[in-house]
């Protein structure tokens, strides 16, 4: 299958001298370097996010399929894991 990509480098160079490279790609020719790099940077903090909610608030464990009741799990699992984030700040900040 061909498919036309367009793609951006990032390179950057570690306190060891290693030079560590990340390939970023789009199938949306049109898109600019610096926009494939500004999609990654935003999409990455929505990944961790929903990771953790999978890991620690039960975001999937539901199997119900009524959509009402789906928004009020998924929005409930997100919240629990924004309040336990921001204990975890303030009482991070309460130690120092």
């Amino acid at each position: 299958m061909n498919c036309q990509i367009s793609w951006a480098c990032l390179s950057d160079v570690q306190a060891n001298g290693q030079i560590k490279n990340a390939l970023l790609f789009s199938t949306d020719i049109h898109l600019l370097h610096e926009q494939i790099v500004e999609y990654y940077q935003a999409r990455f903090p929505i990944e961790v996010i929903v990771s953790h909610a999978k890991q620690f608030t039960g975001f999937w464990d539901f199997q119900d399929r009524h959509l009402p009741r789906l928004d009020f799990h998924f929005n409930a699992s997100l919240i629990a894991l924004n309040l336990a984030k921001h204990e975890l700040y303030s009482s991070m900040a309460l130690k120092k």
